[in-house]
């Protein structure tokens, strides 16, 4: 493993986007679909402390939200009023599509964010637990 200079902050949220370790770009942040790897396999940077938790999936609905609903009310607007269940038809499989599209992309960038910021999770005390009382 040598080491790797820090890049800029939009080349580590590039990165991020496209799935791909924030620090040298080259190792996967997914060994699955949303299952982040412990450690980046290129450069061995710890990426478990980088916890995304929520905000991906409330910032994928936001930008399918934003996406979607113009086009339901232009399609409303336009179409004549069409059936609900055209609507059901169109908007469904496309919000559920564009979500799956960019809820990992999403999620890489903030995953690249928080490690630009610098806001690892912290570690868990280990030792004695002290009573709340």
């Amino acid at each position: 493993m040598s080491v790797v200079a820090a890049p800029d902050f939009w080349t580590s949220i590039f990165r991020g986007w496209r799935g791909r370790c924030p620090r040298c770009g080259a190792g996967s942040l997914f060994s699955s679909f949303l299952k982040m790897q412990s450690n980046c396999p290129s450069c061995g940077l710890a990426l478990e402390p980088f916890r995304a938790d929520d905000a991906p999936a409330y910032f994928t609905i936001l930008a399918v939200g934003h996406v979607i609903v113009p086009m339901v009310l232009a399609f409303e607007k336009y179409g004549d009023q069409p059936p609900l269940w055209l609507h059901a038809l169109l908007w469904l499989p496309l919000s559920v599509a564009l979500a799956l599209l960019l809820l990992p992309r999403i999620k890489g960038a903030v995953i690249a964010l928080l490690w630009t910021q610098n806001a690892a999770t912290p570690k868990p005390a280990t030792g004695e637990s002290t009573p709340l009382s």
